[in-house]
């Protein structure tokens, strides 16, 4: 499962041959069969691993009550740490989002659409005139928070000669959580009557 996820993260479904899977754990391609039927069906336990690791702090979240601004800001924090971690994910669905494939639609389903329509309806409790008053921004704002946090693995190592710090080291992880979180701070604290 390691040796596929790499794989599929560093080229893609399509790409990515049962062959090359098998070459990289050290066995002949007609034994992965006796584990999965297809390449689909491999790439789709692939995804069902990366999806439960990363839906599991976002259900402790919907499972909350009413959440508060400094319960959003330590998710976000916790999310950029998962995704450091493994950046897999983010490749994925990139290579997913570009040219589409099995899995799409697991992935829109298991972690888009609930991160995008269940934490917006929690967030509503937040004593914050943006989203007192501009309601309709929320899924917006969640949106350009996962966009955030998902170009930034995918694009990291691209910054790593101009920002002068390796891209998923802990000195940038805590830069990146504190940037994301000013924004969404400014963003619960932005006034849409007054302007600020």
């Amino acid at each position: 499962m390691d040796a596929a996820e790499d794989l599929f993260a560093a080229k893609g479904f399509e790409a990515t041959s049962m062959g090359e899977v098998a070459e990289a754990v050290g066995i002949k391609a007609p034994s992965l069969y006796n584990h999965f039927r297809n390449k689909e069906a491999l790439y789709e336990a692939v995804l069902d691993r990366l999806i439960e690791k990363f839906k599991r702090p976002m259900t402790e979240l919907v499972g909350l009550e009413q959440v508060s601004a400094e319960q959003v800001l330590a998710w976000q924090r916790h999310m950029i740490d998962a995704h450091v971690e493994n950046p897999n994910l983010a490749r994925l669905m990139q290579y997913a989002a570009l040219s589409g494939g099995p899995g799409v639609k697991k992935l829109i389903d298991e972690l888009i659409r609930p991160l995008i329509a269940e934490p917006v309806k929690q967030i509503t409790g937040i004593d914050s005139p943006s989203l007192v008053q501009r309601p309709d921004l929320r899924p917006w704002v969640v949106m350009a928070f996962n966009n955030i946090v998902m170009s930034y693995i995918t694009m990291g190592p691209m910054y790593r000669d101009i920002i002068g710090v390796e891209p998923f080291s802990d000195e940038a992880k805590a830069m990146q959580a504190e940037s994301i979180n000013l924004l969404t701070r400014a963003f619960m604290n932005y006034d849409p009557d007054t302007g600020q």
